[in-house]
């Protein structure tokens, strides 16, 4: 029913701008009495079969939406009822930003992908913990970046401003030096300032009264040197775990309007997903496995779900394809998740 009846309606407007209608509904649709209780009967599978206790979580099944979609906390409580086991919030700054220039993002439809250069437009990490104050049981991620603004000679002081002011409301942190939007900010994933980031993070992380896990989010587009740099990074520094991938700026064997690929941004998507394949792949053989994958980047059925894990991955997370299969998605991979497992 979505694909053929409401996706091609929604797909008629501004992705950007059905993204905020859709927001507005949801909240709106949830608030009449008993509905968030159907749409989780419906959406949700509970199953020992799915469970997965990954970095001292335990996640009630492997499926999470990745960090973007709900930027400022502001329906993970309403999306936790389409099924998933975790929800990551953010990318959230220090202080509130509009991003980049609109029109800034652009479906390929032919492609099955989109491309985005938000930018980490978001409302700040005050507005985004008072929205937490609401958290229930749903696992959460706190992804967290610098503001635009900020050199990134002085990037470590936002990251450690909104590690902690998050801590007492996430359940784990992601540190996000990936985004091709945030000018220069992918260059805090060389060696050199990725470990300054990271040694100070911990500093931080010894202070709390109880540790949470904190990982890295890593391109798609590093060198296998920068890879081995970073496992190296993840494995001296003891960082819990890593996310595989943010978005690429490769436009390579794209079919959709030539006109689209000149844009800049992110490309997610179906055209993402063996790029973020090889480097699941890369880490997990590269590192013996040594820390836990989150896998990203082109997962539309359970296939892709499968694949991720062959590669090496201990959990995945959606977003393009939830946008574009629609909110059975999630429910959808976990009953083949736990077919394939009860005949294991």
């Amino acid at each position: 029913m979505y694909k053929r009846l409401i996706r091609p309606i929604l797909f008629l407007f501004d992705p950007e701008l059905i993204h905020h209608i859709s927001f507005f509904l949801i909240k709106i649709f949830m608030k009449i009495p008993g509905i968030s209780h159907l749409i989780h009967k419906l959406f949700s599978i509970k199953s020992k079969h799915l469970e997965k206790e990954i970095f001292g979580i335990k996640f009630p099944n492997p499926v999470g939406l990745a960090a973007g979609f709900d930027k400022n906390a502001e329906l993970f409580n309403e999306l936790s009822n389409f099924g998933f086991g975790f929800i990551e919030i953010g990318t959230v700054t220090p202080k509130p930003q509009p991003g980049n220039k609109k029109k800034r993002v652009f479906r390929l439809n032919d492609d099955s992908s989109l491309i985005n250069r938000l930018g980490f437009n978001n409302k700040g990490v005050d507005f985004v913990i008072n929205n937490l104050k609401n958290k229930g049981k749903i696992i959460v991620g706190g992804n967290i970046g610098k503001n635009k603004n900020t050199p990134n000679h002085k990037a470590i002081d936002d990251y450690i401003y909104c590690f902690n002011a998050l801590f007492d409301y996430v359940d784990y942190f992601v540190v996000n030096v990936s985004s091709p939007n945030t000018p220069n900010l992918r260059d805090l994933q060389e060696k050199k300032p990725l470990t300054a980031l990271v040694k100070q993070l911990n500093k931080e992380r010894l202070k709390k009264s109880k540790e949470k896990p904190l990982l890295l989010k890593i391109s798609p587009d590093l060198s296998e040197k920068q890879l081995l740099d970073i496992i190296s990074v993840i494995e001296t520094e003891k960082l819990d775990g890593v996310i595989a991938t943010n978005t690429t700026i490769s436009r390579e064997n794209l079919k959709s309007n030539p006109k689209l690929f000149i844009e800049s941004g992110g490309l997610s998507g179906k055209k993402l997903t063996s790029k973020s394949n090889e480097v699941i792949r890369f880490i997990h053989k590269n590192s013996n496995g040594s820390f836990p994958i989150i896998g990203v980047g082109g997962i539309f059925d359970y296939e892709d779900v499968i694949e991720k894990l062959e590669c090496g991955a201990s959990l995945v997370q959606i977003y393009t394809g939830f946008i574009y299969e629609g909110p059975s998605l999630v429910k959808k991979i976990n009953k083949k998740l736990i077919i394939s497992k009860t005949n294991c």
